[in-house]
């Protein structure tokens, strides 16, 4: 058991603290305005009792993607450059919808 612990150990220092560069601090500036946009949402809905999507969730989402798009090419993964690009797309155009629209809708409008 306590060798189990000393690879886990091992391994935790390794991932966490060896490999610490701008570029994990980068990636996880951008997970955390990626999470944001979860917080929003949830705070927005539970303010108004049903599911709401404001805006802000909408900048949040860009900016998160956008980080996490730069830090995916630097590390050169083309399964992470694909879903933020691909995620980027979608986020520009219900931003897009809102501007042109001047405001939101939901489903059930």
């Amino acid at each position: 058991m306590s060798e189990l612990f000393t690879t886990f150990s091992n391994y935790l220092h390794d991932v966490f603290v060896m490999q610490l560069d701008g570029w994990v601090i980068l990636g996880f500036v951008a997970q955390g305005f990626f999470t944001m946009r979860f917080v929003v949402q949830w705070i927005a809905s539970e303010r108004a009792r049903k599911s709401v999507i404001p805006v802000a969730f909408w900048f949040f989402s860009i900016g998160g993607g956008a980080l996490l798009l730069v830090y995916a090419l630097y590390r050169r993964d083309p399964v992470f450059i694909a879903g933020q690009a691909l995620g980027l797309l979608v986020y520009f155009r219900n931003l897009y919808f809102i501007v042109v629209n001047g405001r939101q809708s939901s489903a059930g409008d």
